[in-house]
């Protein structure tokens, strides 16, 4: 069933309807015309672990009722796998029918709820002019950024331009406390724990820096809550930005099921995980220094499976577009020197040689895990079990070769 659910998703995120660009409307027509934010709720896959928004625009004298969204990408573009690591993903403007978007979202489990706009009707006309201008070809297509230009800034940042007046929006720091990037993504993967561990693996300390209210508004539901008590205000008037706020989709609480990968991933998570490889690694660690092994294997699996993961992490560092994925302090534990200096160190491990390379670890890694809770980025705890693997190692390998010089 969760195939057939996939199927579908894919089919209708490439499916747009037919769209006149000429808008050509009346004063009076305007008069009927509804303008709506819609805010969707979150799925099981990672790409809707944040909602959605999009735009309904209802038309009766011309039978129109649609949806424009922002958030439509093709897993089928060339080299999208190489383009999504850069961050040169492509997203694009599409309409589709409100009923198909409502029976989509009915669908898969996740509730939607809609902000009725409180536009006048120049400003109407001016909205769907805007959107009409964006749904072309050669406008439609945007260059996607998470944190910055996404499916729900587009359309706060169209409504915004329409406006005759400036928008003011509330204040989320209420308590004082500012918000950071990570903050809403601690938020948005509560349930989700491997998902959120590799957003930590990725996302470095630029995340960890207090954002301002408009920034927040990259994620679906802070837009929602900041338009639910925005004003509109001008020389002359002051007007609340929404009329009412309504749930046009309920799924009761029965969201897509989630798959037995995704079962065993609620209960092996990534903490646990990480303290059971480190019992194992610590187990053999002893076995190694009772027995006088080097063990020379086990730390082939973990400096190299460290090594890619730093080679990951620099990549992303140097050359990705992606938001905050620079100066990431999980280098000091996963670096692509644990790849370089692999065959050294194995080589230094066989013969019972010292490595100067294991005693330089060491000390890296010991000064990581000491001073953890000082380091300027909020790193998963799961991370201190991996570090402490390869310490444990390193430490290891220098008292084998520390018992053979004497």
């Amino acid at each position: 069933m969760t195939k057939l659910k996939i199927f579908f998703f894919l089919l209708l995120a490439n499916i747009s309807i037919s769209w006149s660009t000429e808008t050509n409307i009346s004063k009076q027509e305007a008069d009927a015309i509804k303008l709506s934010l819609l805010t969707c709720d979150a799925g099981n896959p990672i790409y809707t672990l944040f909602g959605h928004t999009a735009i309904r625009y209802e038309n009766p004298s011309k039978g129109i009722d649609a949806v424009f969204n922002y958030g439509l990408f093709r897993f089928n573009t060339p080299n999208f796998i190489w383009r999504f690591s850069l961050g040169e993903t492509d997203y694009e403007l599409g309409i589709e029918s409100y009923e198909r978007f409502k029976w989509e979202y009915d669908y898969f489990g996740r509730d939607v709820w809609q902000q009725t706009l409180n536009l006048n009707n120049d400003e109407k006309i001016k909205l769907i002019e805007l959107l009409e201008e964006n749904c072309k070809p050669e406008n439609r297509v945007y260059r996607y950024n998470f944190f910055f230009d996404n499916c729900a800034t587009r359309p706060r940042d169209k409504i915004e331009e329409s406006i005759h007046g400036e928008i003011m929006y509330p204040n989320f720091d209420q308590d004082n406390i500012p918000k950071t990037f990570r903050d809403v993504i601690y938020q948005n993967t509560n349930n989700h724990p491997w998902s959120r561990f590799g957003m930590d693996f990725c996302v470095g300390s630029e995340a960890d820096q207090p954002i301002t209210n408009r920034q927040l508004m990259f994620a679906p539901f802070y837009l929602k809550n900041a338009f639910e008590k925005a004003q509109i205000i001008n020389k002359e008037t002051k007007r609340n930005l929404i009329i009412e706020t309504i749930k046009v989709v309920d799924a009761n609480g029965t969201p897509d099921e989630l798959s037995n990968l995704e079962k065993i991933g609620e209960i092996l998570t990534p903490l646990r995980s990480a303290l059971l490889l480190f019992i194992i690694v610590a187990s053999l660690s002893i076995y190694g220094i009772k027995y006088q092994k080097g063990l020379w294997w086990l730390d082939l699996i973990l400096f190299g499976a460290a090594g890619l993961a730093g080679c990951v992490i620099t990549f992303l560092a140097l050359f990705s577009e992606h938001p905050a994925v620079s100066a990431n302090f999980l280098l000091f534990v996963f670096h692509p020197g644990q790849l370089l200096f692999l065959p050294f160190v194995i080589y230094r491990i066989r013969k019972r040689e010292r490595s100067w390379y294991m005693m330089f670890n060491l000390v890296v890694l010991t000064l990581f895990i000491a001073l953890f809770a000082f380091i300027p980025q909020r790193i998963n705890f799961a991370v201190v079990p991996l570090a402490l693997c390869l310490l444990l190692r390193s430490l290891s390998n220098l008292l084998l070769t520390y018992k053979k010089d004497r």
